[in-house]
């Protein structure tokens, strides 16, 4: 399936890691969204089973064991071309987990991981899907902890 004017939508997850009031942003080593901040994620591949693709993605950009996802959100990212034309459509199912083991730090294609207070998250410059979910989620996620 081919990421770049794909022939439909494509699923990703996103994984929400919280700890003592700050938020896992990692700063995106590939497009679309290549160097701007979102929270850790990956495609589900074929016939992985959704909580599996959460899991492995956890493990692979954050170096982090997880267990139990909790849907938190699903949201578009759709991007268009000069001419209208979708260059990149993913549907994002964002997950909270919990994390069991591990040392969190940058892995796969994520070029830098960072706990960035909630106060701070929107002074950074974000991907637009993790923007709008953070704005939709802030709430609800300040409640929680991955702990």
């Amino acid at each position: 399936m081919k990421r770049l004017y794909p022939d439909q939508p494509i699923v990703g997850v996103g994984i929400v890691i919280v700890r003592e009031g700050k938020i896992a942003l990692i700063k995106r080593g590939n497009e679309p969204g290549r160097g701007k901040w979102s929270i850790p994620g990956g495609l589900v591949e074929l016939g992985e089973h959704i909580d599996q693709a959460v899991i492995r993605e956890a493990k692979e950009e954050t170096c982090l064991d997880v267990v139990n996802p909790r849907l938190v959100d699903v949201v578009d990212n759709v991007d268009l071309d000069s001419e209208g034309k979708v260059r990149y459509h993913y549907v994002i199912v964002d997950y909270l987990v919990q994390v069991i083991a591990g040392e969190a730090k940058a892995d796969a294609d994520a070029e830098e991981l960072r706990w960035v207070p909630f106060d701070e998250v929107e002074s950074y410059v974000l991907t637009a899907s993790f923007r709008y979910f953070f704005q939709n989620n802030r709430a609800k996620l300040e409640k929680v902890s991955s702990y």
